[in-house]
């Protein structure tokens, strides 16, 4: 039977408290099928975090897990630090003190290797926590602005928030301030512009570079689109050619960030061309690590889910039927394709 190395060992872990992905979580059954020392380390992990399964699942607050997380770093680094000094203080000592040098070496490594695996234990729960927690809050973020949409609706005689435009327009130029209407987000930006929704709630909670200030009502009625691309993390349905200006079935409007377009051209007189392939015909959303993505449908629900394919026709929200390579000018032909896309 040979060892286990580290990434076997982490791969155990990260199963034993829900961390992996079906093809890992296959890879962990197999390994612990078939070594024993596997089947060995997953009992004890699942012994020493029993206790928690009597705990209620609540999502962990910000302060507490970056509290936790920072005192946990301190504590490794004090940890190390004086380890270097017992290793300097041994090492500076006669050669008649080598077989105590050894055993106090020991006993520093087995505590030190213990303190790794507590923080092992305890930060990727605090991350998976975490992870829950900007998952909710994006739901919380994706309900807010079908709020908006509803409130808007009701104000406008039943009609989607909507702006005029011509055929071939880019839907791709986020932030572009000018008259003519390109992007995509122009509909939704009415809603800020008209008070609806915050335009921090446009950032989902789970992506890293989504922290900018908050807009005064004065500034948001001064532009005519989101001021920029990190303004807006989310991606909005596009109206098939045929569409009203009215949503009848419940179907998605709203998701995290697609994925094909993560990476846009700064320069507005730049063109668009992105080829899809097979990693991004498989890609999740980066908004919440790959791990999925939240969606908002037309009823106003709204669900965090792991694949892209959505419905009992089973419709790719992040790609268009037939459609290969994207210019940022193509419109879905029938209701039933739903494309979001910035």
């Amino acid at each position: 039977m040979s060892a286990l190395t580290n990434r076997q060992k982490q791969l155990l872990l990260d199963y034993c408290i829900g961390l992996t992905s079906e093809e890992e979580a296959s890879e962990a059954k197999r390994l612990i099928s078939s070594n024993k020392q596997a089947g060995e380390i997953q009992s004890k992990i699942k012994a020493a975090l029993a206790p928690l399964d009597t705990l209620e699942p609540e999502p962990c607050p910000d302060y507490l897990a970056d509290g936790t997380v920072w005192r946990l770093s301190n504590f490794a680094r004090s940890s190390q630090l004086r380890l270097q000094q017992l290793l300097a203080s041994e090492q500076a000592k006669s050669a008649t003190t080598k077989s105590r040098l050894w055993r106090k070496i020991g006993e520093v490594a087995t505590a030190a290797a213990a303190i790794v695996f507590v923080a092992g234990v305890i930060i990727a729960p605090l991350n998976f926590a975490r992870q829950k927690s900007w998952e909710q809050l994006c739901q919380m973020q994706l309900w807010q602005i079908g709020q908006g949409i509803h409130n808007y609706s009701a104000d406008h005689d039943g009609k989607m928030p909507a702006v005029a435009t011509t055929r071939g327009s880019p839907w791709w130029k986020v932030g572009y301030q000018g008259e003519e209407n390109h992007s995509n987000t122009r509909h939704i930006w009415l809603l800020p512009k008209g008070g609806y929704v915050e335009v921090s709630d446009f950032i989902c909670a789970g992506k890293r570079h989504g922290r900018v200030t908050q807009l005064e009502q004065s500034q948001v009625k001064s532009y005519n689109d989101f001021p920029a691309r990190r303004y807006v993390s989310y991606s909005f349905r596009i109206r098939c050619k045929k569409s009203a200006n009215r949503v009848l079935t419940p179907t998605v409007l709203i998701a995290d960030l697609n994925p094909l377009f993560e990476r846009l051209p700064d320069n507005y007189s730049s063109p668009l061309n992105i080829r899809l392939n097979d990693k991004l015909f498989a890609l999740n959303s980066i908004n919440h690590s790959r791990r999925g993505q939240n969606v908002l449908f037309c009823d106003g629900s709204t669900k965090f889910v792991k694949i892209r394919r959505i419905g009992i026709a089973e419709d790719d929200i992040f790609t268009l039927n037939g459609t290969d390579i994207y210019e940022g000018t193509e419109v879905p032909s029938c209701e039933t394709d739903a494309f979001l896309a910035p």
